[in-house]
């Protein structure tokens, strides 16, 4: 069953056809107008209703489809979460760097909807999964402790934002009282005057431009200048510093969980997560920045950026699928290599959504180009023929991970 999926255009986003988001919207609908400086930034797949996608056939919305044929969700789903998907499955074309935020779990969740529904207009969680579809910049994690501190001894004028007192303390501190420490220097950080931030990063990006590539390249001068020139003066800048920076290959995820501070930086993704929008952010955003929270929620946990990427379980001799520890959501990627004939998907405990990237199906009697979205009822098998001239045929497909 194809679905016709809604588009979002955030000013973050890739413009015309450098987007993957516009790509495979010109790919799916061949008429579809994509203009040179607009932004594509996201697609949207699911029965969000920020962003909801329909029964292409009918025109009826995915939600009340589903509302009308429980059925097709699957028992284990409506056990575990009702008469609903649970998950939001996206592409993302990401030209401007997203903020630094985290998202909290589903107590604190529940606590921050009761008290600013405003704000945080739902009590779920809200765990996400990117994979790169290109290679895909992002900050995710707290650093090791070793490297947060060399940074810090190498950086006066991050040490001068954050308080000379408490940066001293963090350096002269050992591994075993980092998340105290930490916690400190972040706060110092976020919450110290932003004019006064503003003229330290400007000063010490002129500094940069002066150095050697050695130099450079040991403060990933590259990254901090990207982030500046998105957001001149945005105190966010400087956490680059305090996180991982990590850059996936085509194929690689990050699981980012409960109280995981993390931004992207640029690149194309897939992205799947639970049905939520609680996000509290910290920096580069000129949306509200809520840093009480963020300072008080965050894990503090150092592990080297290596260890932020989460490994796919292999399946079948094409495919390999994300599972995390949580139900709300997995991801199977499917790659057939140039002459596959056809291709047999596995039927699923849960209903799914499957989006080509790269190639070309029939199923049905009917052909699937790339950008194509299709819905898949639980327990459902699909026979596929592969039509693809040329290359390899490029799938994904989310569903719950029950």
């Amino acid at each position: 069953m194809e679905l016709k999926y809604t588009t979002q255009n955030y000013d973050w986003g890739m413009k015309g056809m450098t987007s993957c988001v516009a790509r495979l919207l010109k790919g799916s609908s061949p008429d579809a107008e994509v203009e040179d400086e607009k932004t594509y930034s996201e697609l949207w797949m699911g029965t969000h209703q920020n962003g909801p996608s329909f029964i292409k056939e009918t025109g009826k919305s995915l939600r009340e489809f589903v509302a009308e044929n429980k059925e097709v969700l699957g028992e284990a789903v409506r056990k575990s979460f009702g008469d609903d998907l649970p998950f939001l499955f996206k592409v993302l074309s990401v030209r401007k760097a997203l903020s630094l935020q985290a998202h909290p779990d589903k107590e604190r969740a529940e606590a921050l909807h009761k008290l600013y529904p405003e704000i945080y207009k739902d009590p779920n969680h809200k765990p996400e999964m990117p994979i790169a579809l290109t290679p895909f910049e992002a900050l995710c994690g707290f650093r090791p402790f070793s490297e947060i501190q060399n940074f810090l001894k190498t950086i006066p004028e991050l040490s001068t934002v954050i308080g000379e007192e408490t940066t001293k303390n963090l350096i002269e501190s050992d591994e075993a009282n980092s998340k105290a420490h930490l916690q400190k220097c972040l706060n110092g950080l976020l919450t110290h005057p932003p004019d006064s931030t503003a003229e330290k990063l400007k000063s010490f990006l002129d500094r940069l431009s002066q150095m050697d590539e050695s130099g450079r390249d040991a403060l990933n001068a590259r990254v901090i200048e990207k982030l500046y020139g998105d957001f001149p003066g945005d105190v966010g800048c400087f956490g680059l510093y305090f996180f991982n920076y990590v850059i996936l290959q085509p194929g690689e995820a990050l699981y980012l969980g409960a109280n995981e501070p993390h931004a992207y930086i640029s690149g194309d993704c897939m992205e799947i997560m639970s049905c939520s929008d609680n996000v509290v952010r910290a920096g580069l955003t000129p949306k509200l920045k809520d840093v009480p929270t963020l300072i008080e929620m965050l894990t503090y946990n150092c592990e080297p950026a290596e260890s932020k990427k989460y490994k796919a379980i292999k399946e079948d001799d094409f495919t390999e699928v994300f599972r995390p520890p949580i139900k709300d959501f997995a991801v199977a990627k499917i790659e057939l290599p140039p002459g596959t004939p056809s291709y047999q998907l596995p039927p699923r405990t849960s209903a799914g959504i499957l989006i080509i990237i790269e190639g070309s199906v029939e199923l049905n009697s009917q052909v699937y180009a790339s950008g194509s979205v299709l819905f898949i009822k639980a327990n459902d098998q699909l026979n596929l023929n592969i039509l693809t001239k040329g290359g390899s045929t490029l799938m994904f497909e989310g569903f719950a991970n029950v």
